[in-house]
């Protein structure tokens, strides 16, 4: 038996027909191992000690509202852990940075995944443009005379996002004008300091952005996720559509070009974005799409993921 804490957002908030971690976590005490949670907020270092106040799950269901039975709070020494999955959403900011390095000083003794120190040094739009030829035209920069250029170099029809948002949120799409440009940038500057990121418009985004869900460098399989009517973004939480979809030779061939540095890195849970024959992000932070695959495919990626991890630690449960 493994002693295993979810660092996440609220258990008691989850969908329990949709949330990754929720499915990971029910897979992990189904085996019989003790099972903790505990938000990052609970999270304390003193003196190099790292612990959290946290809750063991005494039971868990797949019932929507009785999912997860709570023992009260206690303060957990997290280096008696044996694993811990870092599951928190973003946004990645200095919170979740934060995090990472309490993470990293449990290391090597207690496994955390993804591991908190590639996490870090592997933000999911940045990370992408370390692998030549794989992602559309880029451009990263706060600069308003930059992103006017890229606009007019890339048919005046762009895409505009924050480096660090997630689930499709400030999304933007800018084609034939770009008199709102200047506006656009104001607001977000607004909001942070980190600069943009523009990307020519993919036209095959129309026919789903896949994600493609990886296992220790290998693909495991693939949703594809269709964007509403008049919409650009394909994301589940702003409407999208999950469908069944198979891996293409092209995504194939992307999970072998990144599969072995994600392996090396550590990042053993991740979810890669994909349109048409290009890839946009790779998600290593909190991944999500166990689900809707193991509902169109019979893939199971919880058990992959808990089959992983009792091989590192050797503690296979009931």
């Amino acid at each position: 038996m493994l002693k295993i804490a979810f660092q996440m957002d609220p258990i008691g908030a989850v969908n329990v027909n949709a949330d990754s971690t929720f499915d990971i976590a029910l897979e992990a005490y189904s085996r019989g191992h003790e099972i903790w949670v505990y938000e990052p907020r609970d999270m304390a270092m003193e003196d190099g000690k790292v612990r959290a106040r946290a809750s063991r799950v005494s039971a868990m269901q797949r019932v929507q509202g009785e999912h997860a039975v709570l023992e009260p709070s206690v303060v957990l020494d997290l280096a008696t852990l044996d694993v811990i999955f870092l599951r928190q959403d973003p946004p990645f900011d200095m919170a979740y940075i934060t995090s990472t390095h309490m993470l990293e000083a449990l290391q090597p003794g207690v496994l955390v995944v993804n591991d908190p120190a590639e996490v870090r040094n592997a933000p999911e739009k940045l990370f992408v443009t370390r692998f030549e030829g794989l992602m559309p035209p880029t451009l990263i920069s706060s600069s308003l005379a930059d992103i006017r250029a890229f606009f007019e170099a890339h048919g005046r029809d762009i895409v505009v996002k924050p480096l660090f948002g997630n689930g499709g949120a400030g999304v933007f799409r800018i084609r034939e004008s770009a008199e709102n440009l200047a506006s656009l940038l104001e607001l977000f500057a607004q909001v942070s300091r980190e600069p943009l990121m523009a990307q020519a418009f993919v036209p095959d985004v129309k026919n789903g952005d896949k994600r493609v869900i990886l296992v220790d460098g290998e693909p495991a399989g693939a949703i594809n996720r269709v964007p509403a009517e008049g919409e650009v973004r394909a994301n589940m939480h702003v409407g999208g559509k999950a469908v069944k979809s198979d891996l293409s030779p092209r995504d194939l061939e992307i999970c072998r070009i990144i599969g072995p540095e994600l392996k090396a890195r550590g990042l053993v849970f991740v979810g890669i974005d994909v349109i048409g024959d290009y890839l946009t992000e790779i998600n290593v932070t909190s991944p999500t799409g166990i689900q809707e695959l193991r509902r169109f495919s019979g893939i199971d990626v919880s058990k992959m993921l808990v089959d992983w991890v009792e091989a590192k630690r050797g503690g296979a449960g009931r």
